[in-house]
């Protein structure tokens, strides 16, 4: 049987394989070329994952006493629909209303990496917990899907006293897109007003890595970002958070992927504005990556006890 030597690998193959086929070579050989291969994948992984897209695995169970409210329309369209989950013997219950990511192009109010883990450490609490869908591209684009947060906000709010829950003790809480949407309805009083929504009580920001749209639109790059924005200036500076943000902000809590360098710079300097204006915002970086930082909330660990902190402190949400 004859054998090749191993330089023969580049004659006969691509480079980038060989450069794969290094990458099973064992750790001791690769240690620190690994750890930075590491590193840039998850720097350069999608920004709209598909960890908000549907459920990939069974529903938890819930604690017995717990009601399920599903498919609720807070409008007339199709995809105008939320889920609200209640804990036993609800009275004057805090809210924790969910906007699922996907891109602004998909994503479901019920998939297993929005839900499963937050439901599973803040219903026991005694949390109701609501996740709403919106439209999506391309039936509506990135300003309509706002309106459509702050519709199902002021909807679920005048719903509350009958499930159980306090109108005035809702925390808006979203990931990837839907913290971009979050960021827009709950920085803009007059959309708040629009909609007959009060302001929520805090805002949870889990890895926007959109908060400032003409930042992003001047530099290299997503595709899904042309499809979400276009090529207007006017209408980047209407949908970008950072330059909508004209009065000081409920507290708000930026979670950023700390190995995603643009998602914590533009939490920081959201942050600074929002401080500026007499506001209350923390960037809260964490090693994770952008679809870990949905999915492990909720988790025991430093990560959960951190949001819990926060919320206790600028959410005054008493909890059982």
């Amino acid at each position: 049987m004859n054998s090749k030597p191993k330089s023969d690998c580049v004659q006969r193959l691509a480079p980038l394989l060989c450069i794969a086929i290094a990458g099973l070579t064992p750790v001791a050989h690769s240690g620190p070329l690994r750890e930075r291969l590491q590193q840039r994948a998850l720097q350069e992984q999608p920004w709209d994952d598909e960890a908000d897209s549907s459920r990939s695995q069974p529903a938890p169970v819930l604690p017995a006493g717990t009601r399920v409210l599903r498919d609720l329309a807070y409008g007339p369209d199709r995809l105008q629909r939320m889920d609200v989950t209640l804990p036993a013997h609800a009275q004057a219950a805090p809210v924790l209303l969910l906007v699922h990511g996907g891109g602004w192009r998909r994503g479901d109010k019920a998939s297993d990496r929005l839900m499963d883990q937050k439901l599973a450490h803040w219903l026991p609490l005694g949390v109701a917990v609501v996740s709403i869908n919106y439209r999506m591209l391309p039936q509506a684009a990135p300003d309509l899907q706002a309106q459509d947060v702050a519709q199902a906000l002021a909807w679920a709010q005048q719903q509350a006293p009958g499930w159980g829950a306090d109108a005035g003790r809702f925390v808006l809480m979203g990931h990837s897109a839907g913290a971009h949407l979050a960021a827009l309805v709950a920085g803009d009083p007059q959309r708040l007003r629009a909609a007959g929504a009060r302001a929520p009580q805090a805002l949870v920001l889990l890895d926007s890595g959109a908060l400032d749209v003409p930042q992003i639109m001047n530099e290299r790059h997503a595709r899904l970002f042309d499809q979400a924005f276009g090529s207007d200036p006017a209408y980047w500076l209407r949908v970008s958070p950072l330059q909508q943000l004209q009065a000081a902000l409920p507290p708000t809590l930026l979670v950023c992927s700390s190995p995603r360098h643009s998602s914590c710079t533009q939490a920081q300097a959201y942050a600074r504005k929002s401080l500026a204006q007499g506001g209350q915002a923390e960037v809260l970086p964490q090693p994770l990556s952008h679809g870990q930082i949905n999915a492990q909330l909720g988790q025991a660990g430093a990560y959960t006890q951190a949001v819990d902190e926060f919320l206790n402190r600028f959410a005054a949400w008493t909890l059982r």
